[in-house]
């Protein structure tokens, strides 16, 4: 039996809790109202702070399937929506020639039902399911040509897809919708006026460390400290990509798995491969600054009130 989605926003905080995601309160509360209208939730943000996660959260702490358009360019309403087979068809349309078939509307009612109907993400999730309406992640719509956008309208403002052959398909319960974007380009007016907005934004120190000790419990607490200072530098730095989240997670990760307790040079310039993933970036770091960085970090640990 799926769980019934929560009854307040210190509830949503600790949904997201058990799936093991820390979240700030805006994105608690925003998340709280799309699950309490029906309506969308298109989360906002650079790559790596954990707007994918949102949705894999939900669908396991809700108990509900997770169903994923994983955008990119070119994408179409074949690879989204739905599609015929085709191959089935003109098997079908040469067994009734072979029986004589002459009507051709009767012959066109035959092949054009759900027999021979392929069902895409999108309709996927419009359709009923056992453990409750599923968890709809259009992941990346940004990667997609504008085009592609129009496709999502019905979807989005109606729960519906049109099919010409078959009519209007509409969700018997209505699917809980995550759109994620990275801002590689603007996603057009129509569709987020359909959607209830958040920026995820990279976490403050604070959250990010208890964000740590989540993910990489290994890690222990003077490293996540380390690891967490020295990303959070990063991200001032004018660098081609900055680390995320997901990145600063995977840092931690493998310096534990090094049996690595305390920061050091040395440490840093041969792991920067796991927390940076531009060449241009790794080699701006690497010797003098990392250690300036590092250096500067340890300080500020030092003269916290936690030291």
């Amino acid at each position: 039996m799926p769980n019934a989605v929560p009854t307040s926003i210190d509830a949503t905080v600790e949904l997201l809790k058990g799936g093991d995601y820390i979240a700030d309160r805006s994105l608690a509360t925003v998340l709280f109202l799309a699950l309490k209208l029906g309506r969308p939730l298109f989360c906002e943000g650079e790559a790596g702070v954990g707007k994918t996660e949102i949705a894999k959260v939900l669908s396991q702490t809700l108990g509900r399937p997770l169903i994923r358009l994983q955008c990119y360019e070119g994408l179409d309403a074949s690879s989204a929506v739905y599609e015929w087979n085709y191959a089935r068809q003109m098997i079908e349309i040469r067994l009734a020639e072979a029986q004589g078939v002459q009507d051709r509307r009767e012959l066109e009612s035959d092949i054009f039902n759900e027999r021979f109907l392929i069902r895409r993400p999108l309709l996927e999730a419009l359709q009923p399911h056992t453990e409750g309406a599923p968890i709809l992640l259009i992941d990346e719509l940004d990667r997609t040509d504008e085009p592609f956008e129009a496709y999502l309208l019905e979807v989005l403002s109606d729960f519906q897809v049109t099919i010409p052959e078959l009519g209007t398909i509409k969700a018997a319960q209505k699917p809980i919708v995550i759109v994620t974007s990275n801002r590689t380009r603007e996603i057009h007016d129509a569709l987020k006026r359909r959607c209830f907005y958040h920026w995820v934004d990279y976490p403050d120190l604070k959250r990010e460390i208890e964000i740590l000790k989540v993910k990489a419990p290994g890690a222990g607490d003077r490293l996540s400290r380390q690891v967490v200072g020295f990303v959070q530098e990063l991200r001032k730095l004018d660098l081609f990509k900055a680390p995320g989240v997901a990145e600063s997670i995977d840092w931690a990760t493998a310096l534990s798995e090094l049996d690595t307790l305390d920061l050091d040079p040395r440490s840093v310039n041969d792991t920067l491969g796991v927390l940076l993933k531009y060449q241009d970036d790794i080699q701006r770091l690497q010797g003098t600054e990392a250690a300036e960085i590092l250096h500067k970090v340890k300080a500020d640990i030092a003269a916290s009130p936690l030291g």
